[in-house]
């Protein structure tokens, strides 16, 4: 008897471990019964941004990645400056660049809405909007992970340390990704987000007066844009269809027309240059790629289970009583 009753508290010991580790992960169908009209609502809004703005779509996608790059993807980067949050928004590679905000405070409120509590955490309202941001540009989608919680912390100095600097050459960023999980495909990949949006002058100047690895007639044309002195906010497309999700952005790598000194480093006689060329022609494999080192940057140090918390607004944390 006593080893019948001992039998059945260890397995009921096993299956109460292996209930909280399977709680404890992401899942893609995390939201399914919580609330299932989360996802369509995020869709809905992030459609409707990008009706009014196409450059919006890339300023999403970079809001996630450049959430996920510091300290995890955590939705730290959402957070405003307050006596005890060093906002990640004041970090050099953020401030007056990082935008969308306005965008997600707007999902966060239609998502609360239909689902009558604040069930989808910000953290995952990043993720679920740069998928939909990428698709609504004629990108793959992919089934995101969800089940993400927010922190109640940011770091401006991690933001500062943590983030690809768009002068950075081939080993600092290969050291970069590495650092947060992520390989030289990865790397490859993820840069080539770059096929979405625009850059300011104030990245791409000294590469287009100083750099060899140029196009002359691309670097003639750019500093028509962007002098030598002044204009640093003045945009240039990072490449010639900036609101539309194609490989354009490997074709310039291979024609020394990458904007930032970070792109041509992909493409500048490294062991990345044949990564650049197999996507330059190949958009499926670019794509399905693509979807992989998503997911993959995704799972970079999620909080969890009961780490965190549900955000009511974006911006704040969670006042407790």
């Amino acid at each position: 008897m006593y080893i019948i009753s001992f039998l059945f508290l260890f397995v009921s010991l096993i299956f109460s471990i292996a209930t909280s580790s399977s709680y404890s992960g992401l899942s893609s169908s995390y939201y399914d019964r919580v609330c299932p009209e989360a996802l369509p609502t995020i869709k809905r809004v992030v459609e409707d941004a990008l009706a009014q703005e196409r450059r919006m779509g890339a300023s999403l996608l970079r809001l996630h990645f450049h959430d996920c790059f510091v300290n995890g993807c955590d939705a730290s980067i959402l957070l405003d400056q307050t006596s005890t949050i060093d906002s990640e928004k004041n970090a050099a590679p953020n401030v007056n660049s990082a935008r969308g905000f306005e965008v997600i405070d707007k999902i966060k409120f239609e998502v609360d809405k239909v689902c009558r509590r604040p069930a989808v955490s910000c953290a995952d309202i990043l993720a679920v909007a740069a998928r939909d941001s990428v698709v609504t540009l004629g990108g793959p989608s992919w089934k995101v992970k969800l089940g993400r919680r927010d922190s109640t912390t940011a770091s401006r100095t991690a933001a500062n340390t943590n983030l690809p600097s768009p002068f950075l050459d081939l080993p600092a960023l290969i050291k970069n990704f590495e650092e947060h999980g992520l390989d030289e495909k990865d790397l490859v990949v993820l840069s080539g987000a770059h096929t979405l949006g625009f850059a300011k002058c104030l990245t791409f100047r000294d590469r287009i007066h100083n750099d060899t690895n140029i196009d002359l007639a691309f670097a003639s044309h750019l500093r028509t844009i962007c002098p030598q002195v002044g204009g640093d906010s003045r945009l240039a497309p990072l490449d010639l269809t900036p609101h539309s999700f194609d490989v354009k952005y490997f074709t310039n790598l291979v024609s020394k027309k990458g904007l930032l000194s970070s792109d041509q480093a992909l493409f500048n006689g490294g062991e990345t240059d044949d990564l650049v060329s197999k996507y330059k022609g190949n958009q499926k494999e670019f794509s399905d790629d693509f979807v992989k080192s998503m997911i993959k940057m995704g799972d970079i140090k999620p909080l969890t289970g009961n780490r965190g918390q549900i955000r009511n607004n974006c911006r704040k944390i969670n006042l407790k009583y």
